[in-house]
């Protein structure tokens, strides 16, 4: 999408938002990389010019996951559900963490989980956050999506959540 900002069309109402805010992939690397390579893709930041600093928090928590040791995919501000998944599966990753500032939450985690069960991806954890109230955090866990983060957690207990719910769940 190369519109400028500022350009694109009004938001016409709809019951599922055809974009989530951000979304960040990534893969657990097992050991060091091998000498002189590379081992960090480049973020793809799909959509540029979205100033407003609503991004902050995902590009905060994927530089902590690369500096823990985690390739990091950014795909950048609204990625529809299916973008997401469709790049999950293409980057063959860990985990999907989405980060949602909207209210839509209770729209957006499902509608991935459900892209992610079609497509295979069962054992790749789908985690993220947001302001996220507690009831609707509890409801999500119960439908098979991971801890949902809220602001100010601590990028430590994130990282420590990936790795360890990657270790116990993921299959080879």
């Amino acid at each position: 999408d190369r519109r400028r900002p500022g350009l694109d069309a009004p938001a016409l109402p709809r019951p599922l938002p055809r974009r989530t805010s951000a979304a960040v992939l990534g893969r657990l690397l097992h050991g060091p990389p091998p000498r002189g390579a590379d081992h960090r893709r480049p973020w793809q930041a799909r959509r540029a010019g979205d100033a407003d600093g609503h991004d902050r928090g995902a590009k905060v928590i994927a530089t902590a996951l690369r500096d823990a040791g985690m390739e990091v995919i950014y795909t950048g501000l609204r990625q529809s559900p299916e973008m997401v998944v469709q790049a999950a599966l293409q980057e063959d990753v860990d985990a999907i963490g989405i980060s949602i500032l909207s209210g839509a939450h209770m729209t957006v985690f499902p509608k991935v989980y459900q892209l992610m069960q079609e497509k295979g991806l069962k054992d790749v954890l789908l985690t993220g956050g947001g302001i996220i109230p507690e009831e609707d955090n509890q409801q999500l866990q119960d439908m098979g999506i991971g801890h949902l983060f809220a602001p100010g957690t601590n990028t430590t207990d994130i990282a420590a959540y990936i790795r360890t719910w990657v270790a116990a769940n993921r299959k080879s």
